[in-house]
Order: C-alpha cells, then sequence, then structure tokens
C-alpha cells in the first residue's frame, strides 16, 4: 500500500471515528429524553463495553490481557480518574445541554494541558499558545451563552460538568502516555474500562441500571452508545493514529462536535444561536492552532539534526 493511499485511510478512520463517537453523544441525549438518567446511563454504558471488549480480546487477542503486577496501581488511577471520571462529566454535561455545546467543552483539554505545564511544570507560554488559549476563552465564553445578562438563567451545573470532562481528559491524554508506551491501546482501554465498571457498580447499586423494563428500541440504542459510541470508535482512531500522525488526528478529529450538532439538530431538534456556533469554531480553531504548535515543536529537533549533518528531515 503506497503512502498516499495509507495517508486517505487514516484520515478516513479518524472521521468515522469522529462520527461513532458524536452519533454516541446523539444517542445518550435520546435515551436522557427516554427517562434514562445519566448515572444509570454511564453504569450500563461503561460495563456493557467493557463485557463486549473482554469477549472480543478473549476470542482475537488473549495475549493482550496480561499485564504486569506492579501497573495494576497505575490502571486503578487511570481507571477512576480517566475512564470513570470522563464517563459521568461527559454524559451529565450532555443530559443538561445542547450536545454540540457539551463536546465543544470537552475539547478544552488541550487548553487545559497547556495551561497545566505553565502553572506547574513553569513551562514559559509562546506567543502562539497564549493566542490559543484566549480564542478558546472567548469561543467557550459565547458557546454556554455568557453573554446572556441574565447569568442566573446559564446552566451552571452542564456547563461545570464539561470543563469537568475536559479536565479528566487532559488527565487521561497526560498519563495515559505511560501505558501506551508499555501496552497495547487495546489493553490500556480494556482495564481502565474495567476500573471504571466495577467502580460504577459500586457507588451506583451493582446492575441496577439494567434491572428497569426499558421498551426493546431504548435497549437497542443503550447497545449502540457502548458499542458504536465506546468501543468501535477507540478502534478506528487508533488505525487512524497508525498511519497519520496523532497531531493530525487530534485536528481532524475536531469535526466531533460538528457532526453531533448535525446529527442533533436533524434528529433531537437541538439548535445552536449563532452566537454559540462562533464561539464553537473558535475553540476548534484554538485546538487547531495548539496541534500545529505541537507538530512544529517536534519537527524542530530533527530540522536541527539534519542541518547539523548537512542533510534534509525526511517526511
Amino acid at each position: 500500500m503506497n503512502y498516499r493511499k495509507t495517508n486517505r485511510l487514516g484520515y478516513l478512520f479518524v472521521v468515522l471515528a469522529a462520527t461513532c463517537w458524536a452519533s454516541g453523544a446523539s444517542a445518550s441525549k435520546f435515551l436522557f429524553t427516554s427517562g434514562v438518567t445519566p448515572f444509570q446511563l454511564v453504569q450500563m454504558r461503561i460495563t456493557t463495553a467493557v463485557v463486549f471488549l473482554f469477549l472480543w480480546l478473549i476470542w482475537r487477542h488473549r495475549a493482550l490481557l496480561r499485564i504486569d503486577r506492579r501497573d495494576v496501581g497505575y490502571f486503578l488511577l487511570l481507571g477512576t480518574f480517566g475512564m470513570a471520571a470522563i464517563n459521568i462529566t461527559y454524559l451529565y454535561a450532555i443530559s443538561k445541554l445542547n450536545v454540540a455545546a457539551a463536546l465543544i467543552l470537552e475539547y478544552l483539554a488541550p487548553v487545559i494541558i497547556a495551561i497545566y505545564t505553565a502553572v506547574f511544570q513553569r513551562e514559559r507560554l509562546s506567543a502562539w499558545t497564549t493566542a490559543a488559549i484566549l480564542i478558546a476563552v472567548t469561543g467557550c465564553y459565547l458557546v454556554v451563552g455568557a453573554y446572556n445578562l441574565d447569568l442566573l438563567q446559564l446552566n451552571i451545573a452542564g456547563i461545570l460538568s464539561g470543563l469537568g470532562a475536559a479536565c479528566a481528559f487532559a488527565w487521561w491524554s497526560v498519563h495515559g502516555e505511560y501505558g501506551m508506551h508499555r501496552y497495547n491501546p487495546w489493553t490500556v482501554l480494556f482495564y481502565a474500562l474495567l476500573v471504571a465498571a466495577v467502580e460504577w457498580n459500586i457507588l451506583h447499586p451493582p446492575l441496577e441500571a439494567f434491572l428497569h423494563p426499558y421498551p426493546p428500541a431504548v435497549w437497542g440504542w443503550i447497545v449502540f452508545v457502548a458499542v458504536v459510541g465506546a468501543i468501535l470508535p477507540f478502534g478506528l482512531y487508533y488505525e487512524g493514529i497508525n498511519r497519520i500522525r496523532a497531531t493530525r488526528a487530534s485536528i481532524t478529529s475536531t469535526i466531533e462536535p460538528i457532526v453531533a450538532g448535525i446529527l442533533s439538530f436533524i434528529f433531537l431538534g437541538e439548535a445552536m444561536a449563532p452566537l454559540q456556533i462562533a464561539g464553537g469554531m473558535l475553540v476548534i480553531a484554538a485546538i487547531i492552532l495548539l496541534q500545529l504548535k505541537q507538530e512544529l515543536d517536534e519537527k524542530a529537533p530533527a530540522v536541527i539534526r539534519a542541518k547539523s549533518h548537512g542533510s534534509q528531515p525526511q517526511p
């Protein structure tokens, strides 16, 4: 397979992954309007996803279930502050806000990582990064409708939950790197899901969410949210990263809130005000700026090494 075709496939896989995540978010909102609570959906989504993934790994890749005993503590932390926290904050934000607005708030994760490195790791913010942060904050202000004079009418719980999802996703991004260097991504995903599933079946009465007499259509959407909204997009995304750079994959995946907004408008009748849409575009532009800067920073050492050897860096 030639490089150009591999490149096209990589982008296609990432677009499909973003579409799956977006459709899962819209399906989740439908379930909330059907009487399922965010806490019930978290329990069903994670538990169903981990069972399906376990069966698939047992069938096709049993070796991926092996982990080093010394990493048990790491997976406990990753599953708790990463997977478990992401799922509840993400789904709760969707239940309280427009689907697209909730996803845009979650996409602030790279901005939070940039601020974290500046405050706690004393990393100097470049003009590019500072501009991206300011653009993202302005976009977030517009997305949540804070330009309305009556701030008391804002859905504070939904906004805080969306920001919490961004923080949890940022934590997952930073600390998930260790696991990805030592294990296959599917191993990391499975054990993070397993820890989250066990915890949510302790925090919420065990399997309580599965005991409700939902109509068959609702059960179908629950399975859809677990498989198409969780497991399948990860597989597509990992395949995409294998073919294109992770930075390019991250930029491409920003179509998720756009697709979610379209799906929610068509099937749920949700609509965002023009200023909210403009804010969403600003947030996505800020994320792209941060990712492009990261790619340039990664290329810089290669350029310096190439010059020192009197050659040009390879693409």
